[in-house]
């Protein structure tokens, strides 16, 4: 998971350079923002499923499920809260750093080892 999870960071930062080249300071802070919304629920859940696998009992299927609707509401919430507190949002550049976090998993499928 902490994998995934810095594949992820590393995607939202090269999506703010690509944005900051393409449309300005504005374009690149909110494609990090848009990438952070994925990237932080994603980090959270990581840490409290892998602090789960370190008890006796093992890993609780319902620990799991109750986690990735807080996921969801986070990631929901921190999409909100950036369109209401930061005025200069450039929708186009949000989506594309979200969109780029949230499917960036596929790169570690081609990876060979």
């Amino acid at each position: 998971m902490l994998r995934l999870v810095s594949l992820q960071l590393l995607a939202t930062v090269v999506v703010g350079l690509v944005a900051a080249l393409l449309g300005g300071l504005a374009a690149m802070i909110s494609a990090i923002l848009g990438g952070l919304c994925c990237v932080v629920p994603n980090a959270i859940m990581a840490v409290r499923l892998f602090a789960g696998t370190q008890r006796p009992g093992g890993a609780n299927p319902a620990t799991f499920f109750i986690w990735e609707f807080v996921k969801i509401a986070l990631t929901l919430a921190l999409l909100f809260a950036s369109a209401k507190l930061y005025h200069e949002l450039n929708w186009l550049a949000l989506l594309a750093g979200f969109i780029v976090a949230l499917k960036s998993y596929i790169i570690l499928l081609f990876r060979h080892r």
